[in-house]
């Protein structure tokens, strides 16, 4: 299949972890992938591994003027961006009386406000299209109570009413808006963690292990298919009963 039959999906944070399995699933499903990086090596290494099936790009998402130049550029080389995943992301963990303002508003950019940023920015190439996946990557934290993480949270469960919010704008135009909370997935930075935390948050899990990341990408492959093209504003939560709606 050619480029110019294939739709572009674009996904942030593609570098590594959950963001690279979704690349990586999203290719195999038909779609020229974009993913994003925030240095030119990694942007480098995306190129490299996607060979024909797609790109890679450097990206902060905290730039506005990064977001629409990245988008153009998608745009004039690739054709309309149909599938935007925004999994881009860090954390900052601390309890509430020692977390600083940066802190707080670095995780609310990266994760909330680039959200907004990015969706604002393809959803006139979709709706030309009459057709859009704007899939966003939540966690179980924005319903599961976890000390230390308050900003997280609180960007997390914006990020799900942002969505829902905008699933209802959107929908007379064929474009889903959906997000997809992960549960405990083993990835690098749980790998680092000790055996004794492992095995505490494995514990707390009705399947009794942790996810990986192709569960998440396997999620994301779903919404972003024709498959479901009946759901919208929804949460796919993947974390095998660690949190039960």
């Amino acid at each position: 299949m050619s480029q110019e039959q294939r739709k572009v999906a674009l996904v942030t944070g593609a570098s590594r972890g959950i963001g690279a399995a979704i690349a990586q699933q999203l290719i195999q499903d038909g779609f020229f992938v974009v993913g994003t990086a925030t240095s030119e090596s990694g942007a480098a290494q995306l190129s490299t591994t996607f060979a024909e099936n797609g790109t890679g790009l450097v990206l902060d998402v905290r730039d506005v003027v990064a977001i629409d130049a990245v988008v153009s550029d998608i745009e004039q080389r690739f054709g309309p961006v149909l599938v935007l995943v925004n999994n881009a992301g860090i954390t900052r963990d601390n309890l509430l009386l020692r977390m600083s303002e940066d802190d707080w508003d670095d995780i609310l950019n990266i994760h909330l406000k680039a959200v907004y940023r990015l969706s604002k920015r393809v959803l006139k190439g979709m709706t030309r299209a009459r057709f859009g996946r704007i899939i966003n990557i939540s966690s179980v934290v924005a319903h599961f109570a976890n000390p230390g993480q308050a900003n997280y949270s609180a960007a997390k469960a914006g990020i799900e009413a942002f969505s829902r919010s905008l699933a209802k704008e959107m929908g007379s135009r064929q474009i889903t808006v959906n997000s997809v909370a992960p549960g405990f997935i083993s990835t690098e930075m749980t790998d680092q963690l000790s055996e004794d935390i492992r095995k505490k948050m494995t514990e707390q899990v009705a399947l009794g292990r942790l996810g990986n990341t192709q569960d998440i990408a396997h999620a994301v492959s779903f919404l972003a298919g024709d498959k479901s093209s009946y759901i919208t504003g929804t949460v796919l939560h993947v974390n095998g009963g660690l949190y039960m709606a």
